[in-house]
């Protein structure tokens, strides 16, 4: 486990077969207003060439690294192993498909640091607007709004917290916290956990981040995004029927205000 320093943010991007879109992530880092930080990109086996250009850039620039799984063993997993070899105080995750905008971390951190301040000193976990992007990554003028404060029982009926726009205060959240359960949805079930454990997520309305949107992309599957949600709620958080009825109905009309 790498030992915490003040001010670093540690960028995990979980890598499969990423070579279409790695570089363009890559850069996306590099381009940040934000120096002091670590890009560790977890491979999950990959077929292609991604292990090849990863290890290209991180010859030249020695905040990026290359963390290797043995074996093919998902998203979480990679999380979880990126947030074991993260030496930053701060928690960012970055899909390999995605793309942040110069000014995304110093915001973030400016943001997390005055709601510390001024709000809430315990406050550890912050999340951000976001736009719909085509393919190769431009912005589509869809953009999901966030809250400016939200609550575990609010984020049961809400789809707003996306993974490419959190940040976790290491020295306010324990690590066994922010690890992500080996289940399907298993971001959204770390975020419910934290909320829970930790009180309120803060939201900043603040458009940094794109977010692709393909068909075969796995939350493009309403029916199979419903399955998951209902199954977090009924065997992780152990609500009732009724209770699950209730919050998916919310959840449910939100995602489909988010998608027109």
């Amino acid at each position: 486990m790498g030992e915490k320093r003040a001010g670093i943010v540690s960028i995990i991007v979980p890598v499969y077969n990423a070579e279409q879109f790695i570089r363009q992530t890559i850069n996306c880092v590099q381009a940040q207003t934000y120096t002091n930080w670590e890009l560790l990109l977890v491979d999950d086996c990959s077929s292609d060439k991604s292990r090849e250009y990863i290890q290209e850039k991180s010859s030249t620039d020695q905040r990026i690294k290359l963390v290797s799984l043995k074996k093919n063993s998902g998203a979480a997993e990679a999380r979880n192993r990126g947030v074991k070899e993260a030496c930053g105080q701060y928690i960012c995750y970055l899909d390999a498909d995605d793309i942040w905008l110069p000014d995304k971390l110093v915001v973030e951190v400016e943001s997390l640091r005055d709601i510390q301040r001024i709000e809430n000193t315990n406050a550890g976990f912050v999340f951000m607007s976001y736009e719909f992007a085509d393919v190769s990554g431009e912005g589509l003028g869809k953009v999901v709004h966030v809250p400016r404060r939200i609550t575990y029982r609010q984020a049961l009926k809400n789809t707003t917290i996306f993974t490419s726009t959190v940040m976790i205060d290491r020295e306010k959240i324990p690590d066994e916290d922010i690890y992500m359960p080996q289940i399907a949805s298993e971001d959204t079930a770390a975020w419910w956990r934290i909320l829970k454990r930790h009180g309120a997520g803060y939201g900043i309305d603040k458009n940094l981040v794109r977010y692709r949107r393909s068909a075969d992309t796995l939350s493009s599957n309403k029916l199979t995004a419903v399955k998951r949600i209902w199954n977090l709620y009924r065997r992780q958080e152990k609500l009732s029927v009724a209770e699950s009825v209730y919050c998916m109905f919310f959840w449910a009309f939100r995602a489909v205000l988010r998608r027109i």
